[in-house]
């Protein structure tokens, strides 16, 4: 059995900077056989570390519809960080994973999904989101909600704005304030968009989950505290359930096989049981968000 401990080596093969404190890694398995065997779902996470420095749990940007590169977005938040920070193309580190339950992709196909990011919590929720598309015949209706405090703080700009000329996905975008004069979306927090979509579970719209077709809709979101309290707010006024509310969380992860104890939250360990809850699972969890 290999020893779960055990990092890998992986080569930076480019780096893509987002803004002053984020950027996306694309590295690659040096040895072809782990590069070949390595699995992963929406959600999970893998252990990155620097020789010498350290390590520490960064979420999967990327799809395994995707395999070869593993994108990592990652923001200046420490030692570790701030070493990879000082690292070139080319350079080697070490990956270890992957960690954590994932979204529960099986009981999301075949119902609607909608994705509700802000800030930094589109780094986590990107995996879900090529993924989705990327499998687009597995999925009903899909809306993507986005929100940054100003334009220069939007993750994967261009990207973002690629999925507004889709007809296959509902993309909202939304910046707290523009400073710029040349944002060309919409303005204000994030739960103003759900004032442009018909989300009431209950009502004659594309997400009525509570019909006789049994189609149903999953909420996932990622973003700061004081989003999640209005986000949440809001879909539980739209009649979701609190079982199909997932929500990416990270606390204090540091082994990533929950043998550390560092990440317990009662009886639960955030890098084996989640870092997907559902909104059920967090109401009895003090202290997760």
């Amino acid at each position: 059995m290999c020893n779960p401990y055990m990092p890998h080596l992986a080569k930076i093969i480019r780096i893509i900077p987002q803004m002053d404190d984020v950027r996306l890694f694309q590295v690659r398995f040096e040895d072809e056989k782990i590069r070949d065997e390595f699995k992963h779902r929406p959600g999970q996470f893998v252990m990155v570390s620097v020789p010498g420095i350290g390590e520490a749990p960064i979420s999967i940007s990327s799809s395994p519809t995707r395999p070869g590169i593993i994108e990592l977005c990652i923001r200046r938040a420490g030692k570790v960080t701030d070493a990879l920070f000082k690292l070139k193309e080319n350079d080697a580190i070490g990956l270890r994973g992957p960690y954590g339950n994932g979204y529960f992709m099986e009981k999301i196909k075949g119902n609607n999904l909608l994705i509700v990011a802000g800030g930094i919590g589109m780094a986590p929720l990107r995996s879900l989101l090529w993924y989705s598309l990327d499998n687009r015949d597995d999925f009903r209706d899909i809306i993507l909600m986005y929100g940054a405090k100003n334009p220069n703080e939007v993750l994967f700009k261009d990207e973002l704005f690629s999925l507004l000329h889709r007809d296959d996905i509902k993309c909202l975008l939304t910046v707290d304030r523009d400073d710029t004069g040349t944002w060309e979306a919409n303005v204000g927090v994030v739960t103003k968009l759900f004032d442009l979509v018909g989300l009431d579970q209950g009502k004659d719209n594309s997400f009525n989950s509570m019909d006789a077709s049994s189609v149903t809709t999953y909420a996932a979101i990622c973003g700061p505290p004081i989003m999640y309290q209005f986000v949440l707010q809001k879909l539980i006024e739209c009649g979701f359930p609190k079982d199909r509310i997932m929500m990416s969380l990270e606390r204090r992860m540091q082994c990533g096989i929950g043998k550390c104890l560092h990440c317990s939250v009662g009886h639960k360990y955030t890098c084996t049981d989640g870092p997907i809850f559902t909104y059920w699972d967090v109401m009895n969890m003090q202290e997760v968000v």
